[in-house]
């Protein structure tokens, strides 16, 4: 094995045991996360929507600020810019503010991992 291939190998191997630490340090936030991941993917490959209907448009039956951001996720996915801001304009704010904040709790996680 070359030195180059046994420094890759042990990034990688870093890699997992950094994401398995940080995945075991949030797990509540992971769970959720998985969960919409796993079920997205379940619509997009199979069309069956297994995601929780809004609290909100069930007990008052109008449109919550939120309703619509799923849609829009998955317009965006499918790069539907159009049909993304028609779903619910919201997430051109949601989804960014949310990266920002994933992003800045990974460093954060990573510089406390890094003093121990």
């Amino acid at each position: 094995m070359s030195n180059l291939q046994m420094k890759i190998q042990l990034k990688i191997t870093y890699l997992i045991k950094f994401l398995k630490e940080y995945i075991f340090a949030n797990l509540i936030m992971s769970i959720i996360a998985a969960y919409f991941v796993v079920s997205i993917l379940i619509k997009i490959v199979f069309s069956f929507n297994m995601l929780i209907p809004c609290l909100w448009k069930t007990l008052f039956h109008f449109d919550c600020i939120g309703c619509g951001l799923t849609t829009a996720f998955l317009k965006l996915l499918s790069m539907d810019i159009a049909g993304a801001y028609h779903a619910n304009p919201l997430i051109f704010i949601v989804l960014p503010v949310g990266l920002f904040y994933v992003v800045h709790d990974f460093r954060k996680f990573n510089l406390s991992i890094n003093e121990e």
